[in-house]
């Protein structure tokens, strides 16, 4: 008997932590992970645009106003470009037909 040694039967081992698939599954979980991922990256620079927002109303910034400004223009520049790059145009839809349902409800309450 060979000891230590694994027979070879012409099937590729699986040694994932789920049943074994055709890779389909995954290549989708990665897709829509990545699109998580650049969900949440929009979400983070609409918060920087909404906090430059604030800040040029506010008067103690108003000797940076013009820079301000730049940042805000510069950041919905990116947002605009982000948003056609990773074709989220869909997903930005749904969320915002999802936050005026939200609204509407506490509105009529």
């Amino acid at each position: 008997m060979c000891e230590g040694k694994h027979e070879h039967r012409g099937h590729k081992e699986h040694r994932g932590w789920g049943p074994p698939d055709d890779g389909r599954r995954n290549f989708q979980s990665a897709q829509t992970f990545r699109r998580g991922r650049a969900i949440a990256f929009l979400e983070r620079l609409h918060v920087k645009r909404d906090t430059l927002l604030q800040q040029l109303n506010q008067p103690e910034f108003a000797s940076i106003q013009q820079v301000i400004s730049g940042e805000l223009k510069a950041t919905e520049a990116v947002i605009q470009e982000f948003i056609q790059a990773f074709e989220l145009r869909e997903v930005l839809a749904e969320q915002e037909n999802t936050t005026e349902g939200g609204d509407k409800k506490h509105d009529d309450h």
